[in-house]
């Protein structure tokens, strides 16, 4: 154990924040969620549409990074070669991205959108628009701007890690071309803790999705009754398993957890696809593909303008979905960019970038082509009555009910908790891994110290057990999004100070060759007539031998 390896300001002060959140909605639960709420309101019904325009600019600015010459960059030595095969690449970054929260919200989200839909549509006299909207709106929120959003703190922070060799993995280190000395100041350091708490805030939110529906498929197994004693029982357990693999490292718990997991993965969404209407399933995810490629700039800044104005009604719709879902992606954004920073050694930057964000939203939009189309295949044709459920007992079950409408019921049913669970360890393993990281003043050999990583472990599931014992957990979410606001700004600072590192770099390399093109007109015209004099001389000579 080598505490002085150990940024003891930053590990403290993350640890202590965290606890100032959780204290006081311990002791005042009912007045801290009120506030927090509240809050919550005037972030997002006033600044909403900065949420759309950063995650709209992060997708161009990285369509043109990758295809810039800053995206040829090698994350590594010239003859190095991937650390990690695609296949453990794209499983590990698509584990620790997602979490369980798809098999959450991939089953269950159009029920939401098919009761209320976008655009101010009404579901009863507009039903084939809403059914259409329902199905697609739902792979536009896990899409290509959502993994841009991950992507770009990753470019950064592999870029110091891979090429400028930092052995330090910290978001204050990557703004050091931006704020110099002031990095290890009280400003770097604030930045990595308001990362931290986001993280931990953003980690409570898939715990309380994902605890209760890996609970609803227990006890749909086993006819053992929904109780909190259950659900302790299985977050402890999901704790044990992130917490063993988190101690084995990298390579020998994390990747073989996320190939296991991406394997169980395939296997599902096969099953689904082949035992339940194929034709549909098919039809209704490529009817989605065509409606986000002509509605993607509206989809990406519809802010529901006319809200409360005249005789229009607000639905509240952008607010709800999609700026909570684009403050969600930017408080894990910075995590999962340190993670696809540290799984990425020996690829360009384009590889990143491309690889990132087409493999995530791929993955997504099979999820949910596949899950969610069976359930809204159900609930059209009256086979099971889904929104009923929904309604009557809440999100965990009705998504087992939906499971249990397949082929061998009882096993898929098994193989859905197993692969919640599995999910659910993956990006707790992960998150344990780079909280280690940021806490370190450096990362020898890649691996931040064991005891570390076991420390955030169990912390990421103590302090959201302890919520979800008060009922808590959803507060603390909110509150984690309030707090992630500032990291809109820090997003900008972080493609400011990439291009202005990497750009210096590539200028100051002796095999830089600037794209500007000075054309010497009179040079080339008479390039040109001393060219067409040699062919006449030429042909001239042909002749004379002939």
């Amino acid at each position: 154990m080598n505490r002085k390896l150990i940024d003891w300001p930053t590990f403290i002060a993350s640890f202590v924040l965290l606890l100032c959140v959780v204290i006081p909605l311990v002791i005042y639960p009912e007045a801290g969620e009120a506030f927090v709420n509240k809050l919550n309101e005037f972030v997002s019904g006033n600044f909403g549409f900065l949420y759309l325009l950063m995650g709209l600019g992060i997708f161009f600015f990285l369509v043109f990074v990758a295809f810039s010459q800053n995206g040829h960059v090698k994350l590594g030595e010239k003859d190095e070669k991937p650390e990690f095969g695609t296949f453990s690449w794209a499983g590990m970054l698509f584990s620790a991205g997602i979490g369980s929260s798809i098999l959450y919200w991939a089953t269950i989200e159009w029920a939401y959108y098919y009761q209320g839909p976008p655009f101010g549509l009404d579901p009863t006299e507009q039903q084939i628009e809403t059914i259409q909207w329902a199905s697609t709106y739902g792979i536009f929120h896990w899409g290509p701007i959502a993994w841009a959003i991950y992507t770009l703190p990753a470019i950064p922070m592999a870029y110091f890690f891979y090429v400028r060799k930092t052995p330090v993995i910290k978001i204050s280190e990557t703004l050091r071309p931006l704020l110099g000395n002031t990095s290890d100041s009280f400003i770097g350091r604030f930045i990595d803790v308001l990362f931290i708490f986001g993280l931990l805030g953003g980690a409570g939110t898939t715990l309380a999705l994902g605890t209760p529906l890996i609970t609803a498929g227990v006890s749909d197994i086993t006819g053992l009754e929904d109780t909190m004693l259950l659900r302790t029982i299985i977050l402890l357990g999901v704790t044990l398993i992130f917490g063993i693999s988190s101690y084995l490292g990298l390579k020998e718990g994390i990747k073989k957890l996320s190939d296991f997991n991406l394997t169980l993965a395939v296997f599902l969404l096969i099953f689904v696809f082949i035992t339940g209407p194929t034709l549909f399933i098919s039809e209704a995810t490529t009817n989605s593909i065509g409606l986000i490629l002509d509605n993607f700039f509206h989809m990406s800044t519809w802010t529901e303008p006319l809200a409360n104005v005249g005789d229009f009604n607000e639905t509240g719709f952008p607010e709800a979905w999609t700026v909570f879902y684009w403050a969600w992606w930017l408080v894990y954004a910075p995590f999962v960019g340190l993670f696809i920073a540290r799984i990425s050694r020996g690829r360009t930057i384009r590889q990143v970038i491309v690889g990132t964000i087409v493999y995530g939203s791929l993955g997504c939009l099979l999820f949910f082509g596949v899950m969610g189309n069976f359930g809204l295949y159900l609930q059209l044709t009256g086979s099971y009555d889904v929104i009923s459920v929904l309604n009557d007992q809440g999100a965990p079950v009705a998504i087992i009910s939906i499971i249990n409408q397949l082929p061998l019921a009882k096993f898929m049913v098994i193989v859905f908790v197993i692969l919640s669970v599995v999910f659910l360890a993956t990006t707790f393993d992960s998150s344990s891994y780079i909280l280690a990281s940021v806490t370190q003043k450096e990362v020898e050999d890649g691996e931040p110290e064991r005891w570390n990583r076991l420390f955030w472990a169990f912390t990421l599931c103590i302090l959201p057990l302890t919520l979800m014992f008060l009922g808590g957990l959803s507060t603390l979410q909110t509150a984690s999004i309030i707090g992630g606001f500032p990291l809109i700004f820090i997003m900008f600072m972080l493609a400011w100070s990439f291009m202005r590192a990497s750009t210096g770099d590539l200028k100051a390399d002796d095999k830089f060759r600037p794209k500007t093109v000075v054309l010497d007109y009179k040079r080339i015209r008479e390039r040109i007539r001393l060219r067409r004099k040699k062919q006449r001389e030429k042909e001239n000579n042909n002749q004379n031998e002939e």
